[in-house]
Formats: structure tokens, sequence, C-alpha cells
């Protein structure tokens, strides 16, 4: 059986990172052979502490370097012992774990497979009529775009098997916005992208309610140009919300 790490980058997120983290009970850890690795930019709140409570490692920047989220995860990916990766989210929670991780270990070996990624939602007890009609769209899209063969995956989870994740070299560490577009797009020249349909991770609705639906749309729209055209992002920092 395939060991699971759990990679979960993170910056300044006391706020919602200790909920993230305690959907991952003992039973669940020991029955799917589960390691939490939480891979820091360089918080200065309560994150590193929390993270301390939680995760079988805690990966410290200690240099000081203003990290990407990319970044982020290629570092803890270093760091991680599984055979299989798992790229979250610090604001990221599983709709159904028992099943996420059941579905991942019956797809996760299937040959020619690149990666898995799901559906995702806002948080129920958050969610507005305008959050399921964007989410419902973006879900069908990229549902859509994986069932004809372009690679789609976003943010909010990513599973690979580590040597497909070496094989591509990791994500791009340079793109500040767009990098996981960029990620699925080489993962699509080694395999499979595969959406799974009936699984779904939910966010925190925190960016859509700080800058709007219309401005998040376009600023995805821009930077997927970007990395499609250039390889890069237009943008210089995906700026956090907290």
């Amino acid at each position: 059986m395939n060991t699971i790490s759990v990679i979960v980058p993170t910056l300044n997120e006391e706020k919602l990172l200790d909920r993230m983290l305690r959907q991952f009970t003992p039973s669940l850890v020991e029955r799917f052979r589960i390691e939490l690795v939480v891979s820091d930019g360089g918080s200065v709140d309560r994150t590193l502490a929390i993270a301390a409570e939680h995760a079988h490692a805690v990966v410290i920047n200690r240099e000081g370097i203003k990290q990407t989220i990319a970044m982020g995860r290629n570092i803890g990916a270093r760091s991680a012992k599984g055979s299989v990766l798992v790229f979250l989210n610090a604001d990221t929670l599983i709709g159904d774990p028992e099943l996420f991780f059941t579905t991942l270990i019956a797809e996760i070996d299937v040959p020619g497979l690149a990666a898995l990624t799901c559906r995702v939602e806002v948080y129920p007890d958050e969610r507005r009529p305008l959050d399921r009609a964007f989410h419902g769209f973006y879900n069908w899209f990229f549902a859509m775009m994986n069932r004809v063969g372009m690679g789609m995956g976003r943010g909010e989870c990513h599973i690979m098997k580590r040597e497909v994740f070496e094989s591509v070299l990791g994500y791009a560490d340079g793109i500040a916005a767009g990098e996981d577009y960029d990620m699925f797009r080489r993962l699509d020249q080694v395999g499979r992208i595969k959406f799974l349909e009936n699984v779904v991770v939910y966010e925190s609705p925190r960016r859509y309610r700080r800058y709007g639906y219309l401005f998040v749309t376009v600023s995805w729209f821009i930077n997927f140009l970007a990395v499609f055209f250039l390889r890069r992002s237009i943008l210089s920092e995906w700026k956090p919300v907290r």
C-alpha cells in the first residue's frame, strides 16, 4: 500500500489551519498511512505552533526568502516521505475524507495516469447562490477539459505519484499565479489527468468576499494567458487574504 504525504503550504494561516489539520484524525492517518507535511513560507503569527501540534513534519523558512506557493509545495515535497503526494491548501477541507482516500487508492495506480483532481466548492456554511453558480460552472468546465484531454486542476487539490512529480520537475518556482495550470500542462504530457466528479473539497470564500468574483475571474484569465503563451505569470505576487 502506498504511503500518502499530504503537503500543505502555509503563510500566516492561524485562523484556518487548526481546523484544516484536525480533519486528519488519528484513525484516518493510521488507516490510510498518511503523513502530514506543513511547508511554511515565513509566518509571523501562530501558524508554526498550530502546525507543530498536528503535522508529522514542519518545514520552516529559516532563510527568510519570499516564497511563491509553488516553492512552498516543492519544498514540502522534498521533505515528504510518501510515494503519493497530495497537495492541499491551508484552507482546504475534504468533504468526505474516507471517500477521498479510498478513491485515491483505487485510482492512483491505474496505468497511464499522471494526476488526480476533484471538485472545489465554498464552505457549505458560508455558501451563497453566487458561490454555487460560480463553482458549479468551473467544476463542469474543468471536468469537461479533462475529458477531452486538456488536463486542468485547481490549486486546492492536486494528487500524483512522487515519480510523476519528479518526472516533470515539480512546480515552477517562479510562477506566482497560474502555477497550477502550468503544472497540469506538463503533467498532461506524461499521462492522463482524471477529474474525480464524486469527490469534493471545500475552500474558504475569503478571496471572493474581498475582491469579488469578477476581479478574481479576470485575474485567473490574465494569468492563464500569460502562463499559456509565456510560461510566466503577469502578477508578481498572488496577494494572501487572511
